[in-house]
């Protein structure tokens, strides 16, 4: 979910490729519940093997890392770890996804597949056996794979402002209010995506948003960004401020400028929005952590893939263009991966 600052951040949008050489930190739990959510079959049934297991946050690791790592992308993937005692998220996501299961059988039995797979959509679950075939999957393909002691966004944005990443990558803007100064968006999405419920459809490009730049345009420091998230509302106090939106929250904390800014609304959670402020700025992250890209190992990641019926001959002609890339690169630039 993450907090909505969509209507207040400008982003800039960008190429692919002008992120040749870099590193990214990536939320994977973020990417891992968008490759449930969006790789499905046309009636809303997420990819599966002759079993029945889900396959489609492998599909989407597989081939979106690939393309990262072709074009000289150097993505590192940051599990969630134990989350906040006060993050109720959980339960909200819950509800939402009993409904949405609702929506879809009746939205299936009517043949209305449209709207089927837009339901279908809000069902996604992440399970622990998931997560860890995505970890054996990145390890294989050489990639570094860090867990967290809490929030993988957290963890990024201190990797950032470390210098280890360039970026964080992710599609919440949760990243932001843990400070950190570099975000890309829609990494490795283009073109056009159809809007749930709706005959319309938005133009995806890859967008960059720069933390100093977003403050300097809101008039505002970063103890009153994250003010400001928590009256729209986080995972952690999902909803927010009755009738409080985003730019009506700006207005606030602009006139109020500190804490204070509470008083003034009515609070009806049971933790403090102290205790929210204080998590986004003093999150628990490792410090201790090792960066390594090494080289894939094809048998490892074949056998993984085919065992969940992926086409053979499919991932073989992946990790050829792998190599091949790999190949083309310059030296200075391949030292930077080993």
């Amino acid at each position: 979910m993450g907090v909505s600052l969509k209507d207040l951040v400008k982003p800039q949008f960008i190429e692919l490729n002008e992120l040749t050489g870099k590193r990214l930190g990536v939320d994977a739990f973020n990417w891992l519940y968008q490759f449930l959510s969006i790789i499905r079959q046309p009636d809303g049934t997420p990819l599966m093997d002759k079993q029945g297991r889900v396959t489609s946050h492998l599909a989407g690791l597989f081939y979106r890392t690939a393309n990262l790592i072709e074009l000289g992308i150097m993505p590192c993937y940051v599990f969630d770890g134990k989350p906040p005692q006060f993050k109720s998220v959980a339960a909200l996501r819950s509800k939402r996804k009993e409904a949405a299961s609702i929506n879809y059988e009746e939205a299936l039995s009517r043949g209305d597949l449209s709207k089927a797979r837009s339901f279908a959509s809000q069902t996604s679950r992440l399970t622990s056996e998931m997560i860890e075939e995505s970890k054996k999957l990145l390890i294989a393909m050489g990639v570094p794979v860090i867990e967290a002691p809490s929030e993988g966004e957290a963890q990024v944005a201190f990797m950032v402002r470390q210098g280890d990443f360039y970026a964080g990558a992710s599609q919440d803007y949760d990243s932001l209010l843990f400070g950190s100064p570099m975000v890309v968006r829609n990494l490795n999405l283009t073109g056009k995506r159809k809007i749930p419920g709706r005959d319309e459809y938005l133009f995806i490009k890859p967008e960059i948003i720069e933390l100093s730049k977003v403050l300097i345009e809101l008039g505002i420091n970063q103890d009153q960004l994250i003010m400001l998230g928590v009256l729209i509302g986080t995972d952690y106090n999902p909803g927010g401020i009755k009738g409080v939106g985003p730019k009506t929250a700006l207005k606030l904390v602009r006139e109020f400028k500190d804490e204070s800014v509470f008083d003034q609304v009515d609070w009806n959670f049971e933790i403090k929005p102290a205790d929210i402020i204080k998590f986004f700025k003093e999150p628990p992250v490792i410090k201790d952590y090792k960066l390594l890209w090494s080289e894939l190992k094809q048998d490892k990641i074949s056998g993984l893939l085919t065992a969940h019926d992926f086409s053979e001959s499919r991932i073989n002609n992946t990790i050829e263009r792998i190599n091949k890339s790999n190949k083309e690169k310059p030296q200075s630039q391949l030292k930077k991966w080993f």
